[in-house]
């Protein structure tokens, strides 16, 4: 998926948004806290996101997870 030629190497927060199902401030907070790695570029800081760090990002809320479930941290309804 990364390696595709056809997909941009970097992404808008709001085509993040629409990937990981999620409103923008959600998308927003995750930039501002560090946990998902993007930058801000030209003089109104528009937000970029690449590709890689959003599938970093994924791999790593999967990993998260199941150490959170195995710790029985995860109520099942959530």
């Amino acid at each position: 998926m990364i390696d595709d030629p056809k997909r941009p190497r970097f992404m808008t927060i709001e085509q993040v948004a629409e990937e990981l199902a999620v409103g923008l401030p959600t998308i927003r907070q995750l930039l501002k806290s560090g946990e998902l790695r993007g930058f801000q570029l030209g003089g109104r800081g528009i937000w970029r996101i690449g590709v890689k760090d959003l599938e970093d990002y994924i791999e790593h809320a999967y990993l998260i997870t199941a150490e959170r479930i195995a710790a029985g941290e995860v109520a099942e309804d959530q």
